[in-house]
């Protein structure tokens, strides 16, 4: 992806360093697969099976070159996701749109809706709209997940930054609602669908930075999409897939859906409450 002369977006929150965690051993390969699949695809706070308390540290925080450059990269792709919705929100719904704060942390931090740690992975709160990476989650995506490139990096900040057009349109708030009064399955398939247009508003998002993407760039969002699929994750943490239990969708569905946002270039095609064939 070609970000150089791409300014950062200055709607970052830097919380590195602020609170650490002491890494537990004894947790790896597949196991840690499992555990990264249960805290990012349920929404389970997993912290304490990877750390212990956090402990605050007696000397200061120095991030390393690698991480000052994907703290660089993340706050630049942030930035044009802000340019990209808010074209959008003028253009599609004649409305102004104001962008999400990104807060960037190591090991653990609190938000309102819970904690937020990198084995929960990268997620999106409505209650203060800020979307929450530890930058670790970059080298999880390419080495335990398997989905390497910067535009699948480039993806995860994109899908997070499309939760918040949905909670600025009030779809959050609509499926929110819907769920507490729903059955447990009955709310992971109302959350299957909310996770299928984040992909397929992703996908308008990429359409619409096409210049700055390189060759390559769509295949690894779109291997990024497959290799996060709820069937996938099962598969590799060992289990037998149950569909019931989904709450972001088949690898299947995720690239489909991503590739439509991609191919239509409209919020309007990303209706996946309005269809049966997901």
């Amino acid at each position: 992806m070609r970000l150089r002369g791409v300014k950062s977006s200055r709607n970052v929150e830097d919380r590195r360093g602020r609170s650490r965690g002491k890494a537990v051993g004894g947790i790896g390969g597949v196991g840690l697969l499992l555990v990264l699949a249960v805290g990012y695809f349920a929404g389970i706070d997993v912290t304490p099976l990877l750390t212990q308390q956090p402990a605050s540290r007696s000397q200061p925080y120095t991030p390393s070159p690698q991480e000052e450059q994907e703290a660089e990269f993340a706050a630049r792709v942030l930035a044009t996701t802000e340019e990209v919705w808010t074209q959008v929100f003028r253009d599609e719904f004649d409305a102004t749109y104001t962008p999400p704060v990104m807060v960037l942390f190591s090991d653990v931090t609190q938000s309102p809706c819970g904690g937020a740690s990198g084995a929960t992975g990268p997620f999106y709160c409505p209650a203060d709209q800020k979307a929450y990476l530890d930058l670790s989650f970059f080298a999880t995506l390419s080495q335990q997940l398997g989905a390497s490139g910067d535009f699948a990096a480039a993806y995860v900040i994109a899908h997070e930054v499309a939760h918040h057009v949905q909670n600025q349109v009030g779809i959050l708030g609509q499926v929110d609602q819907a769920r507490r009064q729903a059955s447990q399955s009955e709310a992971n398939a109302l959350t299957v669908r909310l996770e299928l247009q984040a992909d397929c508003l992703s996908g308008v998002w990429a359409a619409a930075v096409g210049e700055l993407m390189e060759r390559g760039d769509l295949q690894e969002a779109l291997n990024a999409a497959n290799k996060i699929g709820d069937d996938h994750l099962q598969r590799q943490a060992g289990r037998v897939p149950q569909p019931h239990t989904f709450t972001h969708g088949t690898s299947a569905q995720r690239e489909k859906w991503f590739r439509r946002g991609y191919e239509k270039r409209r919020v309007a095609a990303c209706d996946t409450f309005g269809t049966d064939r997901l």
